[in-house]
């Protein structure tokens, strides 16, 4: 039953949107990027870098919102609820004992509001300042201490797996890993957690990772691996569509080329004192010509979906309604172009296929994201489609069951 007490809708999946937490000020992001910063800022200021380039995008109904207000985090999760999505996973951040962008999530936990699921997803990577060019500067590393850490990584995360509202597969609660091929001896993390958990009186985790291309779960002691890769769109399809995709991107073509790749790299790391002139002027032609956002067209980067069949029982299909990271990453973005709300529900309908004889409880979709807005990666309205975006989403999802069907917000 829903918070609101009407019935949830009977859907064809267990459709997980996950959920970015940045969208408050936190000390941290206001001494690398300045007072007050939220990822809004890089948002409002992104501008067209083609011909057709749809920026900035404008949030709809819900504004440029802050999650420390209680009535935002109601209203995103009766969205999602009315859409037929069945929770949150909210991206959670541990270093060695520091978290950072908890405030969110530790406020719906201690409220028990709003009344709607969710699960944790670990983005275990350093933070660097890749978005202003430097991706070698590190803001916040990632580090694996080792035992004591994970035990206190656990406890951290204890309250959460025992709230009611808390996602689970067979009864047991599910946690995500982002990167789990690049913690140290990954099977040893598992296999302790799993043990606190059967200590906890959880019994047991259900984990799953994000992984690239190749990496089993078994070889990772995980119970399963959700897809992703590269705008985490784009690794439904294969190595060499990527490649014949981006091979037709202008930019791709002119960073093919080594002399002027190279003459790119060398200068982007002077600052102009140093640049020799005519190699300066080289590297203002380079950037003109090169260094634009790649560029991907979204029906032909599903068109394959459909055709690669099942997938293995331990593989979970992940949905991207759009993409457009140019607002965080400028020119050395990735755009991928042609999404509409049609063709979106026509790729997540092609993900439900591929899991359809899989049991309810593990018949699992997850949604790349939420509210990913630096990203171009949103389902939450926007100025320029509204809700159509969440109504495709709940014309795939959802089952029609007449006066139990939950009305939209």
């Amino acid at each position: 039953m829903s918070s609101s007490g009407r019935q949830a809708p009977a859907r064809r999946a267990r459709a997980i949107a996950f959920y970015l937490p940045q969208f408050h000020p936190i000390p941290e992001n206001d001494e690398w990027w300045g007072a007050g910063f939220t990822e809004w800022r890089n948002v409002r200021k992104a501008r067209p870098l083609f011909e057709g380039h749809r920026q900035p995008r404008v949030p709809g109904e819900l504004g440029y919102y802050d999650l420390r207000d209680s009535g935002v985090r109601k209203a995103q999760a009766d969205l999602a609820r009315a859409h037929g999505v069945e929770g949150f996973c909210y991206w959670h951040y541990w270093f060695a004992g520091r978290r950072l962008l908890e405030r969110p999530f530790e406020a719906v936990l201690s409220s028990g509001e709003p009344d709607f699921p969710f699960c944790l997803a670990w983005a275990n990577h350093s933070w660097t300042a890749a978005w202003v060019g430097r991706p070698f500067e590190m803001l916040q590393e990632q580090t694996y201490p080792g035992r004591e850490d994970y035990r206190r990584h656990f406890e951290a995360v204890l309250p959460a797996f025992r709230d009611p509202r808390y996602l689970r597969v067979d009864g047991k609660p599910l946690f995500i890993l982002f990167r789990p091929h690049q913690i140290p001896r990954v099977s040893e993390f598992v296999a302790y957690w799993r043990t606190l958990a059967a200590e906890a009186g959880l019994g047991g985790l259900h984990l799953l990772g994000i992984t690239p291309p190749g990496l089993s779960a078994e070889s990772m002691a995980l119970d399963g691996t959700i897809e992703t890769g590269i705008g985490q769109l784009l690794s439904y399809q294969s190595e060499e569509l990527l490649r014949r995709q981006l091979w037709r991107s202008r930019a791709t073509k002119v960073l093919e080329r080594p002399a002027l790749a190279s003459i790119h790299q060398l200068l982007a790391h002077l600052p102009p004192i140093r640049r020799p002139a005519p190699l300066a002027r080289a590297h203002d032609a380079v950037s003109r010509e090169a260094m634009l956002p790649i560029r991907a067209s979204y029906d032909e980067l599903t068109a394959g979906m459909a055709a690669t069949g099942p997938l293995p029982e331990d593989r979970h299909p992940c949905v991207a309604p759009n993409w457009d990271n140019t607002p965080r990453m400028g020119r050395w973005g990735v755009v991928v172009e042609g999404s509409s709300p049609a063709l979106y529900a026509k790729h997540l309908e092609s993900a439900l296929e591929r899991i359809a004889d899989r049991p309810d409880e593990s018949r699992l979709v997850f949604l790349k994201s939420w509210n990913e807005w630096a990203e171009g990666n949103y389902l939450e309205p926007d100025v320029a489609n509204g809700r159509a975006f969440l109504e495709a989403t709940r014309e795939v999802l959802v089952e029609r069951v007449g006066a139990n069907e939950a009305a939209a917000p």
